[in-house]
C-alpha cells in the first residue's frame, strides 16, 4: 500500500477489535445524525432557491440573470480561494492541536480575512473581470466586498461542524441564504427609490443574503466556542497554516471550478440570454450537490479523528457508507427533477424551458459525482498532492470537451440551446472519470474496497423512471404537485425495500 502524503496514520488498527468496532458504529451514528440534518436542510433550500429563480426569471430576465451569474460566478471562485481549504483544513487542525480550540478557529478567520482583502482589492481595480461583456454599472464595482462575508462564513460554518453542528450549516445556508435573496429581490425589482435601477437589484439582494449568513454563522461560534480571550496573532504560525492548506485550497479551488467552468466558457461563446437560462439549470441541478457538499464538514472529522487511530479500513467503511446514500438520494432526485423538466424550468419562465436538455445532463453529472466527492473526503488528507493532480487532470478534460461539443454545434448550425446541453453533457463525462480514478486510488491507499455503488439502485430507477413516465401524461401543475412525489415515492420505496442494510436505516433513527 502507498504511503500517505502527509503525517496523521500512526499504528495501525487491530481489525476486528471490539474498540475499533465501537468507534465505527459511533462514527457511521455521527454521519447518520449529520446526514439526517442535511437532507431536511436540503428541502429547506429547495423550498427557498425556487421562488429566487422564478422572481429572477419572471421579474428580472434571463439576461439580467445571466450576467448576474457571471459575476457571481467570479466573485464566489475568489471567495473559495480565500478560504485557503480551510473549509476542510481546519478539522485536521483542530484534531492535532493542544492550543484553545477558539484560538485556532480565529488564526483561521484573520488567514481567510487577509486573502479575502486581497482577492477584492483586485476585483475592485479590474472589475471588467466580472462584467466581461457588458458596461460597469452602478454599485457593480463594490460587489467583491462580500468576498469577505463568504469566506468568513465558511470558516466559522467549519469550526461548527467539528462540533457536530450541522444544523447551523443547514439554518445559515438553507434557511436564512436563499431566503433573504428571495425576498430581498422581490423588493428591489421595484424601482421606487432614486438611488438604484432594476439591474443593481440582483446584486444588492446577493450581498444582503451573504452578509444575513455570516451573521447566522458568527452568533453560533461565539455561542459554541466563545470569545478568544487570551488570543494573539501570530505571523509565522499563520503563514505556516497558508502554506500547508495550499494544496486544500486548489483540490477545493478545482472541485469549485468544476461546476463553475461550464458556465464560464458557455459565457465566451453564448450570449447573456443563454448564459442565465443555463444558470437556471445549474441552480435547480445544484440542489442535490448541496447533499454532498454537506456531508464534508461531518465527515472530515470523522476521518482525521481515523487516521490519527489509524483506522484504514473504518474510513474506506465510511467513505462506502456515505457515497451509498449520497448517491441514492441523488439519483432520486435528479429523476424527480429531469422527467418533468419542462414543467420545472418553466416555473421560471417560459423562455427557460429551452434549458431542460442541459438541465437533465447536469442532474446526471451530480449523481455520477458523488463517488469523487466522497472519495475526495479522505483523500485531501492522506494523498492531497496526488488528488489534486486527478482533479486538474478532470478540469483539463471537462475544458477540452465542452469546447469541443460547443464546436461541434456551431458547425452543425445548431441552436445555442444545444451548445449548453454539449457544456453540461462534458461537465458529467468529466465527473465520472474522476469518480472512477479517484475511487480505485484511495482503495489501494486504504487497503479495502471503496465503492458506495449497489445494484438496488438500478432496480429503483427503472421503477422511478417508469412512474415518470406516466406523470408526463398530467396537465404541468399536475407533474409538479403530483408526479414529482409520486416518481420521489416509489424510488424511495425500492431503496428501502431491496436497498438499505441495518447500517443505512440508522440514518433514519431519530436517535443515534
Amino acid at each position: 500500500m502507498n504511503s500517505p502524503e502527509s503525517s496523521g496514520s500512526t499504528g495501525a488498527a487491530v481489525p476486528g477489535s471490539s474498540s475499533t468496532d465501537g468507534e465505527s458504529r459511533e462514527d457511521i451514528a455521527a454521519l447518520a445524525k449529520g446526514g439526517r440534518t442535511n437532507i431536511f436542510g436540503f428541502l429547506l433550500r429547495l423550498a427557498a432557491r425556487l421562488p429566487f429563480l422564478f422572481v429572477a426569471g419572471r421579474m428580472y430576465g434571463a439576461e439580467a440573470l445571466g450576467r448576474f451569474a457571471y459575476a457571481i460566478l467570479v466573485i464566489e471562485f475568489a471567495a473559495q480561494i480565500a478560504t485557503l481549504g480551510l473549509k476542510r483544513g481546519l478539522a485536521e487542525q483542530l484534531s492535532r492541536t493542544e492550543r484553545p480550540h477558539v484560538h485556532v478557529v480565529w488564526d483561521g478567520l484573520i488567514v481567510s480575512f487577509f486573502a479575502s482583502a486581497v482577492a477584492a482589492g483586485l476585483l475592485i481595480a479590474f472589475p471588467q473581470i466580472m462584467f466581461p461583456n457588458s458596461q460597469i454599472n452602478g454599485f457593480d464595482r463594490f460587489l467583491p466586498v462580500v468576498i469577505f462575508a463568504i469566506a468568513g462564513a465558511d470558516v466559522a460554518l467549519a469550526a461548527l461542524a467539528y462540533r457536530y453542528d450541522i444544523a447551523s450549516t443547514v439554518r445559515a445556508r438553507s434557511i436564512v441564504e436563499p431566503w433573504t435573496i428571495s425576498i430581498v429581490a422581490v423588493l428591489f425589482a421595484w424601482e421606487t427609490m432614486p438611488f438604484w435601477s432594476l439591474r443593481d437589484g440582483l446584486i444588492i439582494s446577493y450581498v444582503v443574503s451573504m452578509l444575513a449568513a455570516l451573521a447566522a454563522a458568527l452568533w453560533p461560534l461565539m455561542r459554541s466556542y466563545g470569545l478568544p480571550w487570551g488570543w494573539r496573532p501570530k505571523p509565522l504560525q499563520l503563514a505556516a497554516i497558508t502554506r500547508r492548506n495550499m494544496p486544500l485550497a486548489a483540490a477545493d479551488a478545482v472541485e469549485w471550478g468544476s461546476r463553475r467552468l461550464d458556465l464560464a466558457i458557455l459565457g465566451l461563446f453564448a450570449s447573456p440570454a443563454i448564459v442565465g437560462i443555463y444558470y437556471v439549470a445549474q441552480q435547480v441541478a445544484s440542489l442535490p450537490q448541496k447533499l454532498k457538499t454537506s456531508f464534508d464538514p461531518i465527515l472530515g472529522p470523522v476521518i482525521t479523528r481515523n487516521l490519527e487511530a489509524g483506522n484504514l479500513k473504518g474510513i474506506a467503511a465510511q467513505v462506502s457508507q456515505v457515497g451509498f446514500w449520497i448517491i441514492a438520494a441523488q439519483a432520486g432526485i435528479a429523476l424527480a427533477l429531469a422527467i418533468p423538466g419542462e414543467a420545472v424550468m418553466g416555473l421560471v419562465g417560459p423562455n427557460f424551458v429551452g434549458g431542460t436538455g442541459a438541465l437533465a445532463f447536469l442532474l446526471a453529472a451530480e449523481a455520477v459525482a458523488a463517488t469523487a466527492v466522497v472519495s475526495e473526503s479522505a483523500l485531501v488528507y492522506i494523498a492531497r498532492h496526488r488528488n489534486l493532480l486527478i482533479s486538474l487532470s478532470m478540469l483539463l478534460l471537462q475544458a477540452g470537451l465542452s469546447v469541443a461539443f460547443i464546436q461541434i454545434c456551431m458547425r452543425l448550425g445548431l441552436s445555442p440551446l444545444y451548445q449548453a446541453a454539449g457544456v453540461a453533457a462534458a461537465l458529467m463525462v468529466a465527473l465520472a472519470y474522476a469518480s472512477l480514478v479517484k475511487a480505485i486510488f484511495l482503495s489501494k491507499l486504504l487497503g479495502a474496497s471503496v465503492n458506495g455503488w449497489r445494484w438496488s439502485l438500478i432496480l429503483a430507477a427503472i421503477v422511478g423512471t417508469a412512474v415518470g413516465y406516466l406523470a408526463t401524461y398530467l396537465p404541468e401543475w399536475a407533474e409538479l404537485i403530483i408526479g414529482i412525489p409520486m416518481i420521489l415515492g416509489s424510488y424511495a420505496y425500492v431503496i428501502w425495500k431491496w436497498g438499505f442494510g441495518p447500517e443505512d436505516r440508522t440514518l433514519f433513527k431519530m436517535k443515534s
